[in-house]
Formats: structure tokens, sequence, C-alpha cells
């Protein structure tokens, strides 16, 4: 069976200093907190061009600690979408406050911003966009109605790190930005871990301790925190993946070109407006013949996944917030026809041949 990502193929390639890495972690038996994180730390924000950067144990913890330490809570809402990872929104019911979705983009599935102001109301504290997939959200018109309207920006990059909007990085328009290191990401570690950009020192400072029980100083606990740090061994891993990010999302790119070449003439492939830099984290086409590809790749050793055969306003968790079939249609109809084939760097030319042909057999 041909993967969605073959993790197994890419540690061939970064074994021996990975082993190398966590032999020197083992041997100094530091842990929590220690030089490697400060050192991803202060990669990833120069990667960014922002002032902080600080690891978490989760993109979910990512997501929770920004809202939290904007002030954001209870009574509030947070306008987000619903075609997106269940986490996003379990982030912001963490904190009391409540997802407004709003419907998505049908070309890049992201939230579509020309519905945004229709939805603001003197609840409204912040906009959560979801890069999906590696495209960018529009967040230059996302943050001129932030700023238009007061209101806070916080990005999920879970599936975006590298991605770009005319030369500014996906995380850095916002009040913050936050990634997942989940293994199978564009830049995924051996377990969980996240992470948070953000411009603000201030800010950062409340988020340091709110990472670590609320604490700035040892067994000094200024308010009530959380225990979400990313660890020293993971932060150890993506320090050697990171100085490859931008090699895996050109090669990431490639194959999208090649399955673009083979595709476009039967399918609606994944698109790319002006300006943004796709970086792939999925290969997502829609047809209507959706289910009928996906049995003919499985039956000839293709993986494919649908992300996500349910939106957020009809899982059965959200049921509580009231909406229904309909609200959204474009998201349901994407729910309905999306599917995901095997991406990453290493994979093989001729498997998306392969994957190709059978998809232009079935259609």
């Amino acid at each position: 069976m041909i993967p969605m990502v073959d993790l197994k193929k890419q540690f061939q390639e970064i074994k021996d200093e990975v082993f190398e890495v966590i032999t020197k972690i083992l041997e100094s038996s530091q842990y929590i907190l220690g030089p490697h994180v400060s050192a991803f730390e202060r990669q990833v924000a120069d990667y960014h061009s922002v002032l902080e950067a600080i690891g978490v144990a989760s993109c979910t913890d990512a997501l929770h600690l920004s809202i939290d330490a904007l002030g954001i809570g209870k009574g509030d809402e947070v306008i987000t979408t619903p075609f997106t990872f269940f986490a996003t929104a379990e982030a912001i019911l963490y904190t009391g406050a409540q997802p407004v979705f709003v419907d998505i983009d049908p070309d890049t599935f992201n939230i579509d911003v020309t519905q945004l102001e229709e939805k603001i109301t003197e609840k409204t504290k912040a906009i959560l966009p979801v890069h999906l997939f590696g495209h960018m959200a529009d967040m230059e018109k996302i943050s001129g109605i932030a700023k238009k309207y007061g209101l806070k920006v916080i990005e999920d990059c879970a599936q975006s790190f590298g991605a770009e909007l005319n030369g500014k990085k996906a995380g850095s328009f916002g009040d913050t930005g936050c990634f997942s290191f989940y293994p199978s990401k564009n830049l995924g570690g051996y377990g969980d871990g996240g992470l948070i950009i953000l411009k603000d020192s201030v800010m950062a400072d409340t988020i340091r301790k709110l990472r670590n029980h609320g604490s700035g100083r040892s067994y000094i606990h200024e308010r009530i925190g959380v225990n979400s740090r990313l660890d020293e061994i993971q932060a150890g891993i993506l320090l050697v993946k990171l100085k490859r990010i931008d090699d895996y999302n050109r090669k990431r790119r490639q194959k999208a070109a090649l399955y673009n070449e083979l595709l476009s003439d039967k399918v609606k492939c994944p698109v790319e407006k002006t300006g943004a830099y796709h970086v792939y984290h999925q290969y997502t086409i829609i047809s209507q013949r959706r289910d009928e590809i996906q049995k003919r790749l499985k039956e000839n050793g293709f993986s494919s996944v649908v992300y996500y055969p349910v939106p957020l306003h009809l899982q059965e968790a959200l049921t509580f917030l009231g909406y229904k079939q309909g609200d959204f249609p474009v998201a349901e109809k994407a729910a309905r026809e999306v599917l995901s084939l095997p991406m990453y760097p290493e994979l093989e030319e001729s498997a998306i041949i392969k994957i190709a042909e059978i998809i232009r057999d079935v259609v």
C-alpha cells in the first residue's frame, strides 16, 4: 500500500543526525524547556521574521493559549471556518467563548472573506482563519476587516508551515500564529508538539507562563495555566528537519504540479491564488465520483483520505451551537466531494502517474 505520507523514507535520509541529537539530549539529562527548545524557538521566530516563538505541546494548545492570553472568554465570539479539524473549534470552546462559523471559498477551502463582516456582532472578539491543506487564507483582507472592527486575529497554521502570501509567511499576519508538529505535518516531529509565533513581548511572557502552570518562577503561580511544553527531544528532532523545510516544501510543490498536469482535465485540482505559495500539506481533489475513486485506489494499493467528511457545524459534539444542514452549503458540498491523495517529498513520480491513471479511468 502506498501511504498518504511515508515517514520511514524521510527518516532514512536524516537518521544519523536524529540519533546524534537524541543521544546528546539523553546524555545531558535535560528534557524540559532545555537548550534545544530555546534554539528551536529562536530559529522559528527568525524564519518567520517575528519577535517571539513559544513551543507548546500541540497546535490545539497553541490555539487555546492564544485565545486565553488575548483575554477572550465566556460570552465572547470567535469567527472561524466549519471546514477544518475539530481542534479549531475545540480550542475556542475551552476558553468559554463560542465559535461562529462562516462558509468557505470553493477554490481554496479557506474561510470566505466576503461573508465575514455579516457575522460580526458586538460579541465578536477575534477572527480565527485556518490555512487549510497548505494554502493561506486571504490574510490581507482578513487583517483589514479585523483592524476596521478592532478584532484580534489568531492564525491556525497547523497545515501551512512555510506557506506564504505575497512573500509574507503564514502566522506572521495575526496577533498569533499557531503551528502543529504532528508527525505527518510538513514540519513534523516524532510525537505531538506545537508552537506559537507572535510580535508582542508582553503577550509572549503571558503565554510562557500559561504553558507552565501560570508560573514565571519556580513554585510561584500568578494565574491558572496548563501543562503544555514542547519537550526537548521533539525540539532536537525538529531542529534537524527545520533546515530542510524549504526543500521539503519545494518537492511537495513539484509533486503537486505533476498531479495537476495529469488530472486537471478530469477532476477539480487544488487552486493556488495569485500571490500565494501553496505548500501542499494535502493534495486534495474534488469529484462527484469521490467514493468510487477512493474505492478503486484502495483496490490498487493506494491510500487516500477524506478531509473532512463532516463539517464542524454538523458534528454531534457541537449540536448545542444550533446549526443545521444547509447552513454552510459550500462546506457541505466539499465534505461530499473532496479526496486527498498521497503527498510527501519522497513520493515517487511513478506512483503519481499510476494514481492519475486510476482516477482518469474511473472518471
